[in-house]
């Protein structure tokens, strides 16, 4: 299918979180909303008076934020494409813009050399970061959303505290631009990659590198976390993708073979496999260990949205963006089954625990259970009035839960396909959802630090725990169901007795949110909460009981351990700069091949004249921390008079204009130079 409408070259295009929409930024000052499913362009978006470099969805897709050169970022309604408000303020081409995990601010960085942070709400700009001395070319939130890092053609990294503006670490190695950045899973890592081919791990805590991996020929132009944290992933322009080994940090394992993005990444519970689903529209396992591909499965002409292994790992479902779901039988590489899901647009794909059954989560607010035997749609779920979210079996097959953007969670009798009750009350939509052991019970989490059990007897819920001062990131059951373990955004993990609802224990001795909660084995004596947190420990905790009171000590502690995350999804890999843009054009990968590399130089140099007569207004310098900058606006700076008494980043000595220039010819000259050489 393709997409026509833009006159010009198309500078950005990212998928709504549901897959159901695509937005595009084009150098013809237009942003344009697509419907995936027919391709037809939904809605054309004018208001910006220059090129759009850059677009981002919320978390929630109910909006795009777009960054151009007009040196504004634009938020607008990607269901009806009005424009919400008009972030002002950079006095420079605005390159890269992304949106906080909740939602409720955006992150912008520009040509102007600074960072800025604007309210989703009010449209007003809560915060000006400065401290690099080049452009600022890439940001991405830490999960918890305490921090924000950015990337610079300085050839630096940092990360700033998104509440006090101030830079906690700056990190320097790449010999050349920085050109993308990823948190790892549970926020205690960086991963970057640049111009010079080279792959760092950074350390969050202390902005140290921990290793550097060489190996690709090219620029690294996007990087990502394995779902279960152990790996990362690198692209290059060199046409391959690399795999690294973070437990052993070994040399990166070559794994080439996709013609285009990797769009989801999933491990085999039961076998060392990775799975990946590209925009090539095809499914590939590859060997973990050695980084081979042993199977290229053929998925169809739209591209693989989702992928999954069966509980026993022997097959893999995958659906994509044509409403297809497919069934692969993993050692011979040939597709068992073919469910064709009336081409609505499949979000979410799930094995029932037998591995009877499948259930694929739709974009038209309905759930399908498929047939693994016969291939039959043997049911259809219909209630939710949004996207499903969340998809979760019952331990014995015969329920299914579900949350949805609705901002409701469901749970469904497979036999009769009814819908037994609704939970109403989250505002942005329903999370996390799980079945206790027996299958009697239903825990949600949802956007409030509230959690809910509900009966799956009665058909309604039961009550609700409160005691985290935060968001809670995680919940699960202990192995005998008596014990809920939650995990929150306030350091802390709580242990609830199910049956009243009383929090029995609160575990402490944690630096950072809770990432990741798993139970092991237990005796009769005691019962064993591995936690995994955002300081990067791993804890083991034992649990005993005395009368009605639990009781927990620390048994054992590790900062190197490994966090079971398995089940995450790789969301979004961000990273592509202009000068990457121009490569690609180079080799004819974007548009008419055409040599204008120097003319995006010429372009370069107008920043000398800006940046010399840039002037920031300057706080007092604070003990052991460097000054800040404050708001250029005086209506910023008065509706934040409380925030302007702390320094919000850091005074940058400007360059004179002769020293700007010299800079700019200097990098223009690499640039190109690179260019020729490769």
């Amino acid at each position: 299918m393709d997409l026509t409408g833009h006159s010009h070259d198309v500078r950005r295009i990212e998928y709504s979180p549901q897959g159901d929409q695509m937005a595009s930024g084009c150098r013809d000052k237009t942003l344009r909303i697509w419907d995936v499913e027919t391709g037809t362009c939904l809605h054309v978006l004018t208001d910006h008076a220059d090129e759009v470099n850059c677009v981002a969805y919320s978390p929630q897709g109910d909006q795009v934020a777009s960054a151009s050169d007009d040196k504004t970022i634009r938020l607008w309604d990607s269901a009806t494409g009005e424009c919400l408000r008009i972030l002002i303020g950079h006095s420079d081409v605005v390159l890269c813009v992304a949106y906080a995990p909740n939602g409720k601010q955006v992150a912008s960085g520009s040509r102007d050399i600074t960072l800025r942070l604007w309210s989703v709400d009010t449209g007003e700009c809560s915060g000006i970061f400065s401290g690099h001395s080049d452009m600022v070319w890439a940001i991405a939130y830490s999960p918890n959303g305490y921090q924000v890092t950015s990337a610079s053609y300085d050839k630096t990294i940092r990360i700033w505290d998104v509440k006090t503006g101030i830079t906690s670490r700056i990190m320097t190695g790449h010999s050349s631009f920085v050109n993308c950045v990823a948190y790892s899973l549970n926020g205690t890592q960086i991963a970057s990659g640049g111009q010079d081919g080279t792959i760092r791990l950074w350390d969050v805590e202390t902005g140290t590198c921990r290793h550097t991996w060489t190996g690709h020929s090219n620029s690294v132009s996007s990087i990502a976390y394995s779902p279960k944290g152990d790996q990362i992933a690198s692209g290059s322009y060199d046409g391959t993708i690399r795999l690294w080994d973070l437990s052993v940090k070994a040399a990166g394992i070559v794994s080439s073979g996709h013609s285009s993005g990797v769009e989801d990444l999933k491990y085999s519970a039961k076998r060392d496999l990775l799975v990946s689903g590209s925009g090539d529209n095809t499914i590939r396992l590859w060997d973990a260990g050695t980084g081979s591909c042993y199977r290229i499965l053929k998925g169809g002409d739209r591209q693989v949205a989702g992928v999954a292994f069966s509980p026993q790992g022997d097959q893999v479902v995958s659906g994509n963006f044509g409403g297809t779901v497919q069934l692969w039988e993993v050692e011979m590489g040939t597709c068992q089954r073919t469910f064709i899901s009336d081409n609505v647009n499949v979000s979410k794909v799930a094995y029932c625990p037998q591995g009877n059954l499948v259930a694929s989560a739709n974009d038209d607010t309905t759930i399908k259970l498929w047939d693994v035997a016969n291939g039959n749609c043997c049911g259809t779920l219909e209630g939710h009035t949004d996207n499903v979210k969340s998809v979760v079996f019952s331990p014995n097959g015969k329920w299914i839960a579900s949350g949805s953007l609705d901002c409701t969670v469901r749970l469904w009798d497979i036999g009769s396909l009814a819908c037994r009750f609704i939970l109403i009350g989250y505002t942005w939509g329903a999370g996390c959802v799980v079945f206790s052991p027996q299958g009697d019970q239903v825990a949600s989490c949802g956007d409030f630090a509230t959690i809910r059990l509900w009966s799956v007897e009665a058909g309604g819920p039961q009550m609700a725990l409160s005691g985290h001062s935060d968001w809670i990131c995680c919940i699960t059951y202990s192995p005998k169901g008596d014990l809920l373990a939650s995990g929150g955004s306030d350091k802390t993990v709580r242990l609830w007795d199910v049956a009243s609802g009383e929090c029995r224990a609160v575990l402490l001795s944690l630096q950072g949110y809770i990432g990741g909660l798993a139970w092991t084995v237990s005796s009769d004596d005691y019962m064993y909460l591995v936690t995994g947190s955002e300081d990067g420990s791993v804890l083991k905790w034992q649990i005993s009981k005395e009368a009605d009171v639990y009781r927990t000590r620390l048994q054992w502690g590790s900062t190197n351990g490994s966090l079971n995350t398995t089940g995450t999804s790789i969301q979004d890999v961000r990273g592509l700069s202009r000068v990457n843009e121009e490569l690609l054009k180079q080799r004819g990968a974007i548009g008419e091949p055409k040599n204008i590399l120097r003319e995006a130089g010429k372009k370069v140099l107008t920043m000398a004249s800006v940046v010399s007569n840039l002037k920031l207004k300057s706080y007092e310098t604070v003990p052991e921390s460097s000054s800040a900058a404050s708001h250029p606006d005086e209506q910023a700076e008065q509706q934040d008079e409380q925030r302007d008494e702390q320094p919000i980043g850091e005074q940058v000595e400007q360059p004179t204009e002769e020293q700007a220039e010299q800079k700019a010819e200097e990098r223009i000259e690499k640039t190109v130079e690179h260019t020729d050489d490769s």
